[in-house]
């Protein structure tokens, strides 16, 4: 499919800088499947009226990390910049460099709080695997030297600050690896948890974990020749006998976000059984795909010719999905990381 049919126009001031306070009271359009069906402009707050007893919500709980660094060659003053992709092993991450003309295999990189790295080896696409040097676990030499890895629609507007270190981590963040939130689980609060849970309403929890990969602009004109990257994901055994009996018992698997959607459609089995799973996935979803694992999505709004617009309009239709864009941009919803929400009920 040509990947100008999924693009739109927005106006700058609907991308949201920070997102709203308290986080459960963000704005959230329902879409349903049924094209005749309104779109309903609702709020994050009325999840629990919108679902069913016996429905489970899945959320990723990925932590993100520190995964921005700056820096230099150690012989020159050429600035490099960094952004960690995915962990190789113990000492090794992928990273996008900026600068990378400049970056020689062998080159030491010193980045701040005298954490250092070796230019080891360059991918296809341009990234560079870095060797971490010390003893130090990697995870503290970020924490030493790192940012907040904010998407580059907020970073080029204002800087990063102590502020994003809360508001860019959701209240299920537990297995650190991620350099991007899995935002749509941003809206939630304690509050909203236990109202879910009063509800009858089910939660689930598995692991991916989010590369720089999902702020890369597609740059081909055909979705077939777009190369999605891959990332490490993980649904335990457990996670996924619940998911199955909960199926099985008449209830709807409802994933919140993007992230949580292409890893259960990862390790579904083609009659919908989702199995335990460990390992990378590169799965690209777009309009022709059969979902198998997923009977809805809460997410945000997405980027303009997005891979991420291309799933959301394979699970909704993409006339559908256009047609509540439009509505979303006339009504002033926020978009983005910290923007608002939206219910896609297939």
């Amino acid at each position: 499919m040509k990947v100008d049919l999924f693009d739109f126009d927005l106006p700058p001031e609907r991308i949201a800088l920070r997102p709203v306070r308290p986080r459960d009271a963000a704005r959230m359009l329902v879409v349903r499947g049924d094209s005749d069906a309104p779109l309903q402009d609702s709020g994050v707050r009325d999840l629990p009226s919108l679902l069913n007893p016996g429905d489970v919500l899945v959320f990723n709980d990925t932590r993100v990390i520190p995964a921005q660094l700056e820096g230099r060659r150690a012989d020159g003053e050429a600035k490099i910049g960094a952004t960690l992709h995915k962990r190789i092993d113990l000492r090794r991450w992928q990273a996008f460099i900026r600068n990378a003309k400049r970056v020689k295999l062998g080159d030491q990189l010193i980045f701040g709080g005298g954490v250092t790295a070796l230019a080891e080896a360059r991918f296809d696409d341009g990234s560079i695997t870095l060797l971490f040097e010390g003893d130090d676990p990697v995870e503290v030499l970020l924490d030493r030297a790192g940012t907040m890895p904010l998407p580059p629609y907020i970073a080029s507007k204002r800087g990063v600050d102590a502020q994003d270190l809360d508001d860019y981590q959701t209240m299920f963040a537990a297995e650190k690896g991620a350099v991007a939130a899995p935002t749509a689980s941003l809206h939630f609060t304690q509050r909203l948890v236990d109202a879910l849970d009063a509800r009858g309403i089910g939660r689930a929890m598995l692991t991916l974990h989010v590369g720089a990969g999902t702020f890369l602009p597609v740059k081909v004109d055909d979705t077939a020749d777009h190369q999605m990257h891959a990332e490490f994901g993980r649904i335990s055994e457990t996670t996924a006998a619940q998911l199955n009996a909960a199926r099985a018992a008449g209830g709807r698997i409802i994933a919140v976000g993007t992230t949580s959607l292409r890893l259960l459609e990862s390790a579904a089995a083609p009659d919908g059984t989702i199995q335990p799973f460990a390992g990378d996935t590169a799965i690209f979803i777009t309009p022709g795909y059969r979902f198998k694992a997923v009977d809805g999505l809460m997410t945000n709004f997405h980027l303009p010719k997005s891979t991420l617009m291309m799933l959301v309009s394979a699970l909704m239709g993409r006339e559908r999905m256009m047609a509540a864009y439009a509505h979303a941009i006339a009504h002033e919803y926020r978009f983005y990381s910290y923007g608002d929400s939206s219910l896609l009920l297939p």
